[in-house]
């Protein structure tokens, strides 16, 4: 192949410093077609659709580094490449922005549900909805619409970092929405907390109330898990797991949550859920293929 027609290497994420990787995220903004890395699609009715990021093609690595506290989940770490880039939600999609889905199509919450309103994330819905939510975008804006991988989410949530937040290897209140009551020991990996089935208040906030990563990402860390395209692997050397015959998949989740402490916050951090879970503290954000 002629010099001229090479295609360049991809960038180490991890190698790069603040500035140059919000250049790389413009270039990648101006490579397909756009004004800037900030941007939205419009519906069919002129309305606008979720907030989105343009997140460039790069390498980093994911997965605990070896000196984090973490559970086997998250081990080992590996090096991964993200060779085409894409646009990811600004924040969680929003209950607002849910509903304009459900207006249009006749879908209806479970009334004996928690729903919440406005800016707050949208809870109480399933994968398969949140699938249902991306399929609809995509007829509406005429772009591709769908869950993020989980490689795809964490590479996203780093945004360059190798530390175990997106901002260094600590996190505080005024970073993130999580169970701050909830200490985080370094050295002793804490096992997952469940809702109480008679849990009933939703601790949830606005979202974009925090400050964003180096992307322009908001509330990747706390606020509300994320559903993930991807089923869930033990750990990652291990197969994705298949269910039985007539059995939900289990499924990847990112980001933790106001309930849950400061450890579930971290990059690399993983919770196992079932595809047709409901919660109060689990909802999604969207992927916009460039």
């Amino acid at each position: 192949m002629p010099p001229e027609h090479a295609h360049a290497p991809l960038p180490d994420t991890f190698a790069l410093h603040a500035g140059e990787l919000i250049a790389l995220q413009v270039q990648a903004a101006r490579a397909a077609g756009l004004a800037g890395p900030h941007f939205h699609d419009t519906l069919a009715d002129g309305a606008a659709a979720p907030e989105l990021r343009v997140i460039p093609a790069g390498t980093f690595e994911y997965g605990a580094a070896p000196q984090e506290a973490a559970s086997p989940q998250e081990r080992p770490r590996r090096c991964a490449l993200i060779e085409r880039g894409f646009a990811l939600g600004a924040h969680p999609v929003t209950t607002e922005e849910f509903e304009a889905y459900a207006r249009a199509t006749g879908w209806q919450p479970r009334a004996e549900l928690v729903w919440l309103a406005g800016r707050k994330p949208v809870i109480n819905v399933r994968q398969s909805e949140a699938r249902d939510y991306c399929a609809w975008l995509s007829a509406q804006t005429g772009h591709r619409y769908r869950l993020p991988t989980e490689l795809e989410w964490e590479y996203a949530c780093r945004a360059g970092a190798a530390t175990a937040y997106p901002n260094g290897d600590r996190i505080g209140p005024g970073e993130a929405l999580y169970n701050a009551s909830v200490g985080y020991d370094a050295m002793r990996p804490r096992r997952p907390r469940l809702l109480s089935r008679c849990f009933v208040r939703c601790g949830a906030q606005d979202v974009g109330r925090y400050p964003p990563n180096r992307w322009g990402l908001h509330d990747m860390t706390g606020n509300v898990w994320e559903f993930t395209a991807s089923p869930w692997s033990r750990d990652h050397a291990s197969l994705p797991e298949r269910p039985l015959p007539g059995r939900p998949q289990a499924v990847v989740t990112k980001g933790g949550s106001w309930f849950d402490g400061p450890e579930d916050c971290r990059a690399a951090a993983r919770r196992r859920r079932l595809e047709n879970e409901l919660d109060l503290n689990l909802g999604f954000r969207v992927l916009r293929e460039l």
